[in-house]
């Protein structure tokens, strides 16, 4: 079993579980916030969710409020938001930090295991500087819903820029190479 799967995580709704829940899924992992541009990615997820589902894939949502203070609710608070605007039935998680110093484990180890994000260009990067936003440094997370693929065996085998969404075919291909690979 790989190491990220016994990384202690608690669930939206208080109870505990771990990564090894979800041994032999394909797992697309999402640091969210409700007040977000990027927000609406929620419908792309619940979508790509519920598309993949029964091939054994599932996205897991970690509400964070590290960029823009623009997950400011509680764990209660998330969950409705997700329920009532989205319908979300794929799997969310208690607030965490992913970024900085005090970043939860599993985050460690996602930004450790892929460094660097996919993306199409550095247009994303390059309008949160003019906003006057600096990226947060080398390997952390740029933004809201950045996303890293964990194959079957437990293993982070992609990190997507936070502009990419779900429906994406670069995404999309590295989802479904993942899903034909045998258990």
């Amino acid at each position: 079993m790989s190491a990220i799967r016994d990384i202690p995580l608690k669930t939206i709704r208080g109870g505990q579980t771990s990564l090894g829940d979800h041994a032999g899924t394909v797992l697309l992992i999402v640091n969210t916030a409700s007040k977000c541009g990027l927000t609406p990615q929620y419908a792309a997820l619940e979508a790509t969710h519920e598309k993949y589902r029964d091939l054994g894939f599932s996205v897991l949502g970690f509400p964070a409020n590290d960029f823009g203070a623009q997950e400011p609710g509680t764990d209660e608070e998330i969950a409705e938001f997700c329920l009532a605007n989205f319908d979300i039935a794929f799997p969310m998680f208690a607030k965490i930090v992913a970024t900085g110093a005090d970043k939860h484990p599993l985050y460690a180890a996602l930004t450790a295991a892929r460094p660097e994000a996919t993306a199409h260009d550095s247009a994303f990067r390059d309008k949160l500087e003019r906003y006057g936003i600096p990226p947060k440094g080398p390997g952390e997370v740029l933004w809201n819903f950045e996303k890293f693929l964990v194959g079957r065996d437990g293993e982070v085998v992609g990190r997507f820029s936070p502009e990419m969404t779900p429906d994406d075919p670069v995404i999309v291909a590295a989802i479904e190479a993942e899903l034909a690979k045998p258990l």
